[in-house]
This record gives structure tokens, sequence and C-alpha cells, in this order.
């Protein structure tokens, strides 16, 4: 009888330290698994983030460059139409209407008529300067964003990988499913990162172009108008 109970008591024993054992394990893969989805989706944030950041600079300085290039040759007609019949209030008024960097360029211009041509040129040269600053407002940013995109991609692959493979050595069984399930949310991110280093890449290198066609017109009416002012007329 007694030793009927002291087997009881031992298969009892057992059957709690074997529950307690997969109680243990199962909560140790819970916060394996917590901890590579606490991961992914940090990442996976900071990446929607900078993809969006991205996306604004991309639209925000396109329509911006689109509206500074706007200017056509009628305009310096008007220019040199209003200057040649001494009307510089009609000039400047024309530059005022039009907002674009070439326009407030050849303002300034006017405002130092009479002056040596050598500060008239020094003159539209520091307001193209600024106006050229103006232009290239946050591609710096942009372009940071394309190189940091890959960066925090492999940073969540890395982290996820970690996660996993210390899941699998704390694991008793290991099983493809556990394998493969850490892999894929860790190859997210740096797919994640790709896309939008691709598309911030994109991006930027048409707005270079873009801002490139712009300070040639820059240059060119700024030449135009110099010219406008050493003909003889003048």
């Amino acid at each position: 009888m007694i030793s009927q109970s002291i087997l009881a008591a031992f298969w009892f024993l057992q059957a709690n330290a074997a529950a307690a054992t997969e109680v243990v394990e199962e909560k140790s893969r819970l916060d394996s698994f917590l901890g590579t989805t606490t991961s992914s989706m940090v990442m996976f944030f900071i990446l929607v983030f900078l993809s969006i950041a991205a996306v604004y600079i991309i639209l925000e300085r396109y329509f911006t460059l689109n509206r500074a290039g706007r200017v056509d040759q009628n305009f310096m007609n008007s220019i040199r139409a209003s200057v040649e019949s001494g009307n510089l209030q009609a000039a400047k008024a024309l530059c005022q209407s039009v907002d674009a960097p070439m326009a407030r360029m050849v303002e300034k211009g006017l405002d130092r008529i009479g002056k040596p041509l050598e500060d008239i040129n020094k003159a539209i040269e520091n307001v193209g300067n600024l106006e050229l600053l103006k232009l290239e407002r946050n591609l710096s940013t942009l372009a940071s964003i394309s190189g940091l995109g890959p960066m925090f991609g492999l940073l969540g692959t890395v982290t996820g990988l970690i996660l996993s493979f210390q899941e699998m050595s704390t694991a008793a069984n290991v099983t493809p499913q556990t394998l493969s399930g850490g892999i894929y949310q860790a190859l997210t991110s740096t797919a994640m990162g790709l896309i939008v280093s691709i598309v911030s890449m994109a991006g930027y290198n048409l707005l270079v172009s873009k801002l490139d066609k712009v300070v040639y017109k820059m240059e060119y009416t700024a030449l135009q108008f110099m010219d406008l002012l050493q003909e003889p007329s003048r």
C-alpha cells in the first residue's frame, strides 16, 4: 500500500516536472518569437517612415523645380523691351509677377542699374547662389535616405537572425518551420530597405537632372541680362 502511494507520488511528480518543463520551453519560444517580431516591427516602422519622407521630398522638389523652370524666352523679351524704352518700373513689376529664380535675379539686376557692371553681375550672382540653395533643399536628405535604407534593412535582418538562432539554441526540437519563419521575418527588412533605397536613388537622380536644367536657365538668363546692359543702346 505504501509502495503504491510512493509510486503514484513519483509519477505525479514526473508528470508535473514534464509539464513545468513544457511550460518553460513554451515561454522561451514565446519570448523569442516576441523578440523577433518586436525587432522586425521596429525596423518596419523605421523603413516606412523613411519611405514616406523620401516620397514627400521627391514630390515636393519635383513640383518646385517644375515651377522654377517655367520661365520662357518671352520673359526676357519683355524685360528687354521695357529696359530699352526706359520703363524700369514695368520691368520690375514683371519680375515680381513671376515666381521663379530667374525673375528674382533679373529684378536684383534692375535694382542695380546705374552702378558698374561688375557690381551688377556680382549682385545677380549672389541672388543666384541663394536661389540655388533653396532649390537644393532636402536633396542631401534624400541622398542620405537612399544610403540608410539598406543599412536599416540589413540591421533588421541581422537582428532577426540572431534572435532566430537564439531561439533554436534553446529549443528542444528545431523544425524547418521554426527556421524558415525566423529567416522570413529577417529577410523582409532587407527587401524593404532595398525598395526604399531604389526609390530614393531614382528620385534623387531625377531631381538632380531637373535641377541642372533650372541652373542652366538661370545662368543663361543672367548672361542675357548682362548682354542687354552692355548693348550700345544702353
